[in-house]
């Protein structure tokens, strides 16, 4: 891939990279398995047929890159056209055409169904969090709380809904937590464990319950702190007491109507995991006729 790996796609080479790449050839088998039966019987012939992807409500459009790869890695005769740009809002209408094989197309409609559908929810989510902040300095981030196997799809959808990632894993960022800090004797032990360990070379980032573990955290050195689970005059209070010696963080029951009472504490950055864990599927429907034939 070349970007990192925790920045995810950008680019056409990107998409088709060994890491998405083997994210859609699973999806495509755990479907596919030894065949489709029911196209075998039905469509035991080719037939040339068109498909569309039409939007049902009102979304951020977010995977057609994934589509276009996952038919391509299906069947490379088929051709898809994208009709609308990703992250474009859109309504009800066309996203895009795919042209080619019936038979291949029955068998991969499902799995680009459930990308786009999972990928655009979780985009039109995150553009609903955005548009909370605007006005303010705070950052929207996403968390690790993804779906197995699917986190750098789903965080990219989380871009381009216009939020920023946080780690992309246990390897890429220190960020203590409250059972690392119980574990090692409290939050400024384990800080200090942390830059023994790595010095600079490392960014710590350190989650604190209240005042007494903040001012732990900043006497060690933490660069960052995540205020979890406080309520908006703690965070407030946090803040100052920072008085920017650190990246504030603040996470844990940060919803759509609270959001910006946060934001306006003077926090750097918002994580929400609801951005990937709950986000609903966009409703997006897939028809199909041969080709010459109107659509109904």
């Amino acid at each position: 891939m070349s970007t990192a790996y925790n920045a995810g796609p950008t680019t056409r080479e990107d998409w088709r990279a060994k890491e998405v790449t083997e994210i859609l050839e699973r999806a495509l088998a755990e479907d596919l398995g030894s065949g489709d039966l029911t196209t075998a019987a039905t469509l035991p012939a080719p037939v040339e047929a068109a498909g569309t992807f039409l939007a049902q409500e009102v979304m951020v459009v977010a995977g057609l890159p994934v589509v276009e790869r996952l038919f391509e890695l299906l069947d490379a005769k088929l051709r898809f056209r994208a009709l609308v740009e990703e992250g474009q809002l859109v309504s009800r209408g066309v996203l895009a055409e795919v042209r080619g094989d019936a038979r291949s197309l029955l068998r991969g409609e499902r799995t680009a169904l459930n990308f786009l559908q999972r990928l655009s929810g979780i985009a039109t989510l995150t553009r609903r969090y955005v548009a909370r902040l605007e006005g303010t300095k705070a950052r929207l981030r996403d968390t690790r709380k993804t779906t197995p196997g699917l986190r750098l799809l789903e965080r990219y959808a989380v871009r381009v809904g216009g939020g920023s990632n946080h780690r992309f894993g246990l390897f890429d960022a220190v960020l203590i937590k409250e059972n690392h800090a119980r574990l090692a004797g409290g939050v400024g032990e384990a800080v200090r464990r942390a830059r023994e360990k790595y010095g600079s070379r490392q960014p710590i980032q350190v989650e604190v319950r209240d005042e007494t573990e903040l001012r732990q955290a900043l006497e060690a050195g933490a660069d960052a702190v995540l205020l979890d689970n406080m309520t908006v005059e703690q965070v407030d209070l946090a803040v100052d007491v920072v008085k920017a010696r650190a990246v504030v963080e603040a996470s844990g029951g940060l919803k759509l109507d609270n959001l910006r009472a946060y934001a306006e504490c003077g926090v750097d950055y918002i994580s929400v995991g609801a951005l990937t864990h709950s986000a609903p599927a966009a409703e997006i429907s897939f028809d199909l006729v041969p080709v010459g034939e109107p659509r109904p």
